[in-house]
């Protein structure tokens, strides 16, 4: 959801070379970017900061895009002329990405539009004669976020005549997807495919960039849908669908209920009965795949 902003910042002036700093996942998916000279992958421990500061010298300008305690440690030991930081308190009640690109506004002065979110990928190896449809249960915020095996089961086993299925999922989330893929074998469906913990995220950006259909929680792997356009429907329970939702996808539709407690952006339900999820059913689900038809 940043990518908007980055490309804001990074053609503010033609001579820009980035280095990016960050997590693994995060890292990943920008390298690629055309202005991207050098990649600096950080851990969590906090010696490891200050050994990466000094290794990578000064810069002209520093902007993280994060507002944790770890972020502002790194800040204060990085040398750069200007140093920027994201800050959740003054933007609120906006899409992300549109938060994002006030804060590059803001370094800027400038009054930038968001565009649509950037991403690269290479056409994927997996061909198949039928339309494609991934689906993706896992979220890694919490497990308040994740919507049923059961449910995702039924879905793609009514989908299955049309569409061959594709599962998605990180290291975290192969039983989630390993339970999907044994109720599928039960429901006798067959054209199928259990990609979880096997992909790079290379890998499941082309894997996602080729889909027809795809059917998931808020997550990463959604907002890569929404890079591509591909048509979604997504799973709403404890976030805000107002500020993480697909950006900039008219193929994109919301499942959710609108219980009092929605949303509680909390990980784990502390009413501890989960309603926002256990409530939305294969049928709702199904009923929002119609408006692709």
């Amino acid at each position: 959801m940043a990518t908007p902003a980055i490309e804001n910042l990074a053609n503010f002036q033609n001579e820009v070379e980035i280095t990016l700093i960050g997590s693994f996942a995060s890292i990943e998916v920008l390298k690629n970017h055309q202005k991207v000279i050098k990649t600096v992958v950080l851990d969590k421990n906090y010696p490891s900061l200050v050994k990466i500061s000094r290794e990578l010298g000064s810069f002209d300008t520093f902007v993280s895009f994060r507002n944790s305690f770890r972020a502002k440690f790194l800040k204060l030991l990085i040398s750069a002329n200007n140093k920027h930081q994201f800050t959740k308190s003054k933007f609120t009640n906006r899409h992300q990405v549109e938060k994002y690109n006030d804060f590059v506004n803001d370094i800027l002065g400038t009054n930038f539009p968001a565009s649509k979110l950037e991403l690269q990928a290479i056409n994927s190896t997996f061909s198949t004669h039928n339309l494609k449809l991934g689906i993706n249960p896992g979220a890694s915020y919490g497990s308040a976020k994740r919507w049923y095996p059961d449910e995702f089961a039924q879905v793609a086993a009514e989908l299955s005549e049309k569409y061959d299925i594709v599962i998605f999922g990180g290291l975290g989330e192969v039983d989630i997807a390993n339970d999907i893929e044994k109720l599928l074998i039960e429901k006798g469906v067959t054209s199928y495919q259990n990609l979880a913990g096997k992909t790079t995220i290379p890998d499941l950006i082309n894997q996602i960039s080729s889909l027809d259909l795809f059917i998931t929680g808020d997550s990463g792997p959604m907002h890569i849908a929404a890079a591509f356009k591909i048509p979604t429907v997504s799973i709403f329970g404890p976030t805000n669908h107002y500020e993480t939702s697909q950006w900039m996808n008219k193929n994109s539709m919301i499942v959710k209920k609108n219980f009092e407690c929605q949303p509680c952006m909390k990980r784990i339900c502390p009413l501890k009965h989960h309603n926002c999820m256990k409530m939305v059913l294969a049928s709702d689900v199904l009923r929002a795949v119609k408006n692709f038809n």
